[in-house]
């Protein structure tokens, strides 16, 4: 897939928050392709289980997974702290600012992975995800 698209030049050499940007985006395309998978077709239901995947809580637990599990390298944990760091000049609605924070350096992670097409890597992370996501789930059930 990401053949598809054409290589930006110096993508290392962006913002924590442009790579959260297309980190979110890449995200909620392989979350959304998840659902379809497992047999959810009506839209409703797929557009409220994805915002359980995609929120900003859901998210940083995610990514305090990775770490509390140390499956990132330091060069991944040096781009988690670019997203989390990066001053967005907007405030979260939803959660508090240290949740949003960890959220977008998840979504950071996603993106420079994303861009530099290390597409082996980057299905690691969102099999990751996706299962402590279920895992999560089947705790509150």
């Amino acid at each position: 897939m990401l053949h598809l698209f054409p290589k930006i030049k110096d993508f290392q050499q962006l913002n924590g928050l442009t790579l959260a940007y297309i980190g979110d985006a890449v995200y909620e395309l392989f979350v959304r392709h998840h659902l379809l998978t497992l047999g959810k077709v009506k839209p409703n239901d797929l557009h409220n289980l994805a915002k359980t995947y995609v929120c900003a809580k859901a998210q940083a637990q995610v990514l305090q997974w990775l770490l509390n599990h140390n499956q990132l390298s330091e060069q991944e944990v040096s781009i988690v702290r670019r997203g989390r760091n990066a001053k967005s000049g907007s405030t979260p609605r939803n959660t508090d600012v240290q949740t949003y924070r960890q959220s977008t350096g998840f979504e950071a992670l996603i993106g420079y992975h994303f861009l530099s097409r290390n597409e082996e890597r980057l299905h690691q992370l969102i099999r990751w995800a996706l299962e402590v996501h279920r895992n999560d789930e089947e705790r509150r059930k």
